[in-house]
């Protein structure tokens, strides 16, 4: 067996509204092999991972998962499920999967559930490996394997703090982006989001960050105001720090001057021999050293959120309970099987480290790590209660006394810190600090809040939803409006006019479409840009205020979508275009595809949805926002029952697009009056503007605004690029149209025939991932619609050898009736179009189906002023 295909989704996709990995294996010989008759498969894999026996499948219950296997299932069964036991063992609570056959093939689609990316994809691997080894009667060393993956997800996974940040923020219906692979986070979308490293906001400053980074200036600027410190300073050798320790008096506290998380902190030191020793550990940690005054008393960290207190714990140093059998090392391995401790911070709590300074502070109190204290003997580990180093924290929220609250707000607001952890040494919180019972130790610019979330003891406060709080203020706005937009035909121009109308109420509006990203007028990005990672650039940027994203097809089955929940998800249409690709091959595989763009909305939004097309509007059952309509009949049935039931519904009337808002009907203007309708003559143009409207209402666009964005919207190249230019050369038009599809082909063609040419010339071609039928389809219709055809290809053969596209459309022509002496192959684009001009009589039309947009307009722009000239392109362009 082999693996195809291996990727994570990481946001809403067609398989599920959750992250998943998609596998496609080939099983190849053991296609058709069950469990049941593979020699002691069943026993060996429940050995192996006994909480198999847990999982529930299709029976529905727990032990499910295991009838099957005795009944006799497919090995990608057993892959899915071995999948997520895997992720299981490492800690993560996943349970979704799903595996099926692919065509009746060997090759299986495998689809799973993971929290870390990095987990899910080896998860995979190494099912496939244990499936592997236990069909062979061959050994695996899985918990090696185990191991890795666990030290490998450690570094991939976020940390406590900024996975209780976006759990917040989810709370709060706030999406969230991960930038990089670290703990930076975007919350919010355009205009509205804002950026967190850990507890570290965009709003903290660079200078008060590296003012708390420095704890000499950060005690100088606090004592200034009258804040208690403990008295130190700093140096680089060691000399100096004993020189130090004895001018403020022993015990002293010896730290690295830019330390975190306690590393390379030394308290309680009596004597120079001491120092020394402390200030060479220091020294890994830091080139300047810290000595300070010890402050005798208990350790308490105080959260301060914005002007508020939101936590205070005490931290409790590491420490063993003897029980008169156990060495102290033993007790140590005790408490660290508890399943809330992790190697770092991935856990609530940290397991016990045994270091140099462990050692060296038992060894200070006549123990050793083989000791064996007396029953109920309490040992303490270490000096600092740091959770990095194994401490826990006891909640002491309520017993802070509003004197050391003010004095921690002041030290806060002073250093500049929107979110800082201010560490207090005091005999007790709830005594006013005066300097001899207790002191400010350190400002912290990025404190953790996991202590806070899962303290030991104590309420568990929730310092992430202050933070989110803090940065959006009940009521503020988190994301800005979108729009996502599919189909198969329309979808572009539809992006194009929404995005007009919001830029006509006076928005920057970002917008992605099928010729390229756009921030208003500018384009920022040229190519196909309708997949996920184009609507994030555009969600990535502070200046876009409303958003208009053209969702196709491919980049939805590729990499699902680039943003968490619209305001409103429009179809256009769904016809047969691009059946045969991607594993779709009924338009109810394309409804299912393209009913995520209204799944994936807001309950509050609206899904827009084309009445008028019979598979659209079957996407409406899963659909759980509000529903609008659109059609060209006012009398459609699904449109009667929106105006019955007071619900919204856009249609055409008396040649007036009309909106009804539940309560009111609003002619919103005349068709005739709309300039890329070409009077009328274009009834896509009429659909895809009621679609627009439709959309419009969903974001609460004023209707007068509609109507003047409709006015002044033209099917030109600088508004509509590609979509029904007209270009007037010498004495007959060119028309440039992205016609690309059986429907499109009839569309513009009927267009055209209402604008009265001489002759109708067309240079057509096909995509060449169209199904054959398809495209002797569309040379059929351009054989009955065209006097002329001239049939070119596309660079991008998608898989065609040379003439093959070109070779079906003359089939399709001939089909039609279609004189050979009408048509040409002439398969460069640019060829093609000049050729066509040089066909072209006074009065003709040309049109072009083109792929790339550019070098068509360059080269109608090279003939607009010769005077008229017959092509004869060179034999090697002819076939």
């Amino acid at each position: 067996m082999h693996i195809c295909e291996l990727k994570a989704y990481k946001g809403r996709n067609i398989f599920s509204h959750k992250p998943v990995i998609k596998l496609v294996i080939d099983l190849e010989n053991f296609d058709n092999v069950a469990t049941k008759d593979i020699t002691d498969f069943n026993q060996r894999l429940l050995q192996m991972f006994p909480g198999l026996r847990q999982h529930r499948c299709s029976p529905g219950y727990e032990g499910g998962f295991v009838e099957r296997l005795y009944e006799g299932t497919y090995l990608a069964h057993v892959i899915e499920h071995l999948s997520l036991e895997i992720q299981h063992c490492l800690g993560y609570d996943v349970s979704f999967g799903k595996a099926r056959c692919i065509d009746g093939n060997s090759q299986y689609l495998i689809v799973f559930a993971y929290d870390v990316e990095c987990v899910g994809l080896e998860a995979a691997r190494l099912a496939i490996d244990i499936t592997e080894a236990l069909i062979n009667q061959q050994s695996i060393d899985t918990d090696n394997r185990l191991k890795k993956l666990k030290v490998k997800a450690a570094g991939a996974q976020l940390g406590p703090s900024t996975q209780a940040l976006v759990n917040a923020a989810r709370e709060s219906d706030i999406p969230i982006m991960r930038i990089g692979d670290g703990s930076i986070l975007q919350l919010g979308y355009g205009k509205y989001q804002k950026r967190i490293e850990a507890t570290i906001t965009e709003n903290t400053s660079c200078i008060a960050v590296d003012i708390a980074c420095d704890k000499m200036i950060t005690k100088s600027i606090l004592a200034d105001i009258g804040i208690p410190v403990p008295i130190g300073q700093s140096c680089s050798e060691a000399d100096e720090a004993i020189s130090i320790a004895e001018s403020i008096g022993y015990p002293v506290v010896v730290k690295p001057k830019g330390g975190n998380q306690g590393k390379g902190v030394w308290l309680e030191l009596n004597n120079p021999e001491a120092v020394k020793q402390a200030f060479k550990s220091a020294s890994l940690f830091d080139q300047e050293i810290i000595v300070e005054k010890y402050i005798k008393g208990r350790d308490y960290r105080v959260l301060v959120v914005g002007d508020k207190i939101i936590a205070v714990s005490e931290k409790i140093p590491p420490y063993v309970v003897g029980d008169g059998h156990h060495t102290i090392v033993e007790l140590v391995n005790m408490i660290n099987s508890d399943e809330r401790r992790g190697d770092d911070h991935e856990r609530p709590l940290t397991k016990i480290k045994i270091d140099e300074q462990v050692t060296s502070y038992l060894h200070k109190n006549g123990l050793n790590i083989d000791s064996i204290p007396q029953s109920g003997q309490k040992v303490y580990l270490r000096v600092n209660g740091n959770l990095s180093t194994g401490g826990i924290a006891i909640d002491r929220t309520d017993k802070i006394h509003p004197y050391n609250a003010d004095l921690a707000l002041r030290a806060a607001r002073i250093i500049g810190l929107d979110v800082a952890g201010i560490d207090i040494t005091a005999l007790d919180i709830d005594v006013p600090l005066d300097g001899v019972n207790g002191a400010i130790i350190e400002i912290n610019a990025a404190p953790g809040i996991r202590m806070h979330h899962y303290p030991y003891k104590g309420k568990p406060r929730n310092a992430a939803k202050a933070i989110i709080d803090m940065l959006y203020p009940q009521g503020q706005r988190s994301s800005i409006p979108i729009v996502s937009v599919t189909g198969s035909n329309g979808k572009t121009t539809t992006v194009r006019i929404i995005a007009h109308m919001l830029r006509t109420q006076g928005l920057n509006v970002g917008m992605t479409t099928t010729g390229g990203i756009y921030i208003n007028d500018e384009c920022i990005m040229k190519g196909d840009t309708t997949g996920p990672a184009s609507a994030q650039i555009i969600l990535s940027d502070k200046s876009v205020e409303a958003a208009v994203l053209e969702t196709a097809r491919g980049g939805i089955i590729r990499s699902g979508l680039g943003y968490d929940l619209s305001d409103v998800g429009v179809i256009t249409n769904i016809t047969g275009d691009h059946l045969g690709i991607d594993g779709i091959h009924t338009l109810e595989d394309m409804l299912h595809v393209k009913s995520l763009i209204v799944e994936a909305v807001k309950d509050n939004g609206y899904a827009v949805l084309n009445a008028d097309d019979a598979i659209s509007v079957q996407a409406a059952r899963r659909v759980r926002c509000n529903l609008i309509y659109f059609s060209f009949n006012q009398n459609n049935i699904l449109i009667q029952h929106q105006i019955d039931n007071g619900r919204p519904a856009v249609y055409l009337k008396d040649d007036y697009i009309v909106l009804f808002d539940g309560e009111n009907i609003y002619n919103v203007i005349a068709v005739d009056e709309i300039p890329a309708t070409w009077e009328g003559k274009l009834t896509y143009n009429i659909e895809n503007s009621m679609a627009a409207v439709a959309a419009g209402y969903g974001i609460k666009v004023p209707v007068s605004v509609m109507e003047k964005a409709l006015r002044t919207f033209y099917s030109d190249s600088l508004q509509n690029p590609g979509r029904f230019n007209i270009f007037n050369v010498r004495d007959f038009r060119v028309i440039v149209d992205y016609a690309h599809n059986v429907e499109s082909y009839k569309s513009v063609i009927s267009a055209l025939k209402q604008m009265n040419p001489a002759r109708l010339i067309g240079v057509i071609g096909a995509p060449g991932d169209r199904r054959d039928e398809d495209i002797i389809e569309m040379g059929r219709i351009a054989g009955y619609g065209f006097d002329r055809i001239i049939i070119k290809e596309d660079i991008e053969l998608r898989g065609r050898q040379t003439g093959e596209v070109s070779r079906l459309l003359q089939q399709g022509a001939l089909r039609a009736g279609m004189p050979k002496s009408s048509m040409n192959i002439i398969l460069s684009e640019t060829d093609a179009i000049s050729a066509a001009m040089g066909q072209a009589q006074p009065g003709d039309i040309v049109i072009v189906f083109y792929e790339r947009l550019e070098p068509i307009l360059d080269a109608i722009k090279k003939a607009s002023p010769l005077e008229p000239h017959v092509f004869s392109p060179p034999q090697n362009m002819l076939l």
